[in-house]
């Protein structure tokens, strides 16, 4: 379909090869890219005709929605340097601010009433829209969940401009999950890690859509 919505989504760790993997799947073209050109080139190669390679400034110019799949910490210096190619994109954040706590687990790396998704709100160019997504399930969970039979799995996604969300619903959709909007950026977050419709907060586990209105409607905070 010639009116689908182009996405980019840069970087080739987990949550990218997964997001790669499950947009594939579900037949949506995707351009990819990586700091190694060469590497993004091969892995494009190796996955068939529905994903692209290009350099990273040449993705964000493609696409209307731009999937940076890196680490919280280095989003900022992503947003500064392609800020030029950024503006009128929707940036859709799929980080979690955490780091190893040296215990075997993890530790927050921002304030307790932080979110990313506020965070990076306010740094991206003032005519590009932010949207949190993608990143209320592991890695893991995140390709083994993905067209989930009988009943498809939610990805919840919080966003403020609502003209954007039929892309994002378009996207989650394609990649195998049933999306449900929770509200503005403010409420980003309760679906990063720790939060309260994250796997590994309070919700605890994926839920099927049936489940997740029920934990929005019991929810304390919401």
């Amino acid at each position: 379909m010639n009116n689908r919505t182009k996405v980019a989504v840069i970087g080739l760790g987990n949550i990218g090869k997964g997001l790669i993997a499950n947009l594939i799947k579900g037949g949506h073209p995707v351009i990819i890219s990586s700091r190694d050109n060469q590497k993004a080139v091969s892995y494009a190669e190796s996955l068939g005709k529905l994903v692209t390679a290009k350099e990273t400034a040449l993705a964000i110019e493609e696409a209307d929605v731009i999937i940076p799949a890196i680490y919280f910490e280095k989003i900022e210096d992503f947003v500064k340097e392609y800020a030029s190619v950024l503006a009128g994109k929707v940036i859709v954040d799929v980080s979690n601010p955490i780091a190893p706590n040296g215990e075997g687990g993890f530790k927050k790396i921002i304030g307790a009433d932080q979110s990313a998704g506020q965070i990076l709100s306010a740094l991206i160019p003032k005519d590009a829209h932010l949207v949190k997504a993608f990143g209320t399930l592991g890695a893991a969970s995140l390709t083994e969940e993905a067209f989930a039979e009988p009943e498809r799995k939610v990805l919840f996604y919080a966003s403020d401009h609502t003209n954007s969300n039929r892309q994002i619903e378009e996207l989650i959709t394609a990649a195998g999950f049933n999306p449900l909007h929770i509200g503005g950026i403010n409420q980003s977050i309760h679906i990063e890690v720790f939060g309260e419709l994250h796997q590994f907060g309070a919700l605890g586990r994926t839920v099927t859509l049936e489940e997740a209105k029920q934990a929005l409607k019991n929810s304390p905070v919401l």
